[in-house]
């Protein structure tokens, strides 16, 4: 596999995610060909582990001579907006591993769990020759849910005591996942939290159990990407969904580029003294 050049791959990001004037010109002149570096997406509720499992995995691939990106989304600074770079302290172990290219990304207040320009930064990322690419969400609960539009899969992480029956119905998250893992099973419940889902969930949903601090149950993960990744292959209607998924999300940000919640509010402060303001036609002023 050729040599990744990991300082333009970091500047060309950087221009993207701040919208710079270059990022349009990066983007446009991504190669034609779609890539087929998979793209899978680690989520769930806070606290079920993310960050020491896919740590766990990305061990093995890297004892595999893999490369591998990871986008790991951070929350957003309430001061200058940059990421916390709280995922950095549990991949300090893999931090300086030539084979991994680690980048926090905020969220800089998008909701879902992701970043505002995520699919653009993941399709540079893609244009980079790496085995697999993972993104961890920043784990948000039921809004949690805009990485389904972006991963090929989604590895969706929960504990032992994640409720019951009818809660994890509720749960917007809980139809996004196409592996579930069961980590910290060496927690009481874990074996009922596993018949539990085997209940409620479709009969050929993947689902495993594993302790990523202690590296168990790792390699039976791997196998269950592996396989779902080659059941994806020629899943066609699956790859038009999600390329329109992305086509829809990048519209809306095209539509929306001019438009400030700032200005928004200032208009506002204006037009609501007025005795007839109506919020539909003060709306339709902006289209």
């Amino acid at each position: 596999m050729s040599t990744i050049n990991y300082k333009q791959l970091a500047r060309e990001i950087s221009l993207v995610e701040n919208k710079m004037p270059q990022a349009k010109a990066i983007l446009e002149n991504l190669p034609t060909t779609v890539s087929d570096t998979p793209v899978i997406g680690f989520t769930g509720p806070p606290g079920a582990g993310k960050s020491s499992l896919l740590n766990a995995l990305l061990e093995n691939l890297l004892l595999q001579n893999k490369k591998v990106a990871v986008l790991a989304i951070d929350p957003s600074s309430p001061f200058n907006f940059g990421a916390l770079l709280g995922d950095r302290i549990r991949f300090n172990s893999l931090f300086n591993h030539p084979d991994l290219y680690l980048r926090s990304i905020a969220t800089r207040g998008s909701l879902g769990g992701l970043s505002e320009n995520i699919i653009e930064i993941c399709d540079v990322v893609r244009s980079y020759p790496f085995d697999y690419i993972f993104i961890e969400t920043v784990g948000v609960g039921q809004s949690e849910i805009e990485i389904a539009g972006l991963a090929d899969l989604c590895v969706l992480v929960l504990v032992p005591e994640a409720g019951d029956d009818v809660q994890m119905i509720k749960a917007g998250i809980m139809e996004i996942g196409d592996i579930f893992v069961i980590n910290k099973a060496d927690r009481p419940d874990a074996d009922k939290m596993y018949h539990r889902l085997r209940k409620i969930l479709a009969p050929a949903t993947l689902i495993c159990q594993t302790i990523a601090t202690q590296k168990k149950g790792i390699d039976h993960l791997f196998n269950l990407i592996e396989q779902k990744l080659h059941s994806l292959q020629n899943n066609h209607p699956r790859k038009i969904a999600l390329l329109a998924q992305k086509a829809w999300q990048l519209i809306q940000q095209e539509r929306m580029q001019d438009i400030r919640l700032k200005d928004l509010q200032n208009n506002l402060q204006t037009a609501i003294s007025q005795k007839d303001f109506n919020l539909y036609l003060f709306v339709k002023n902006w289209f």
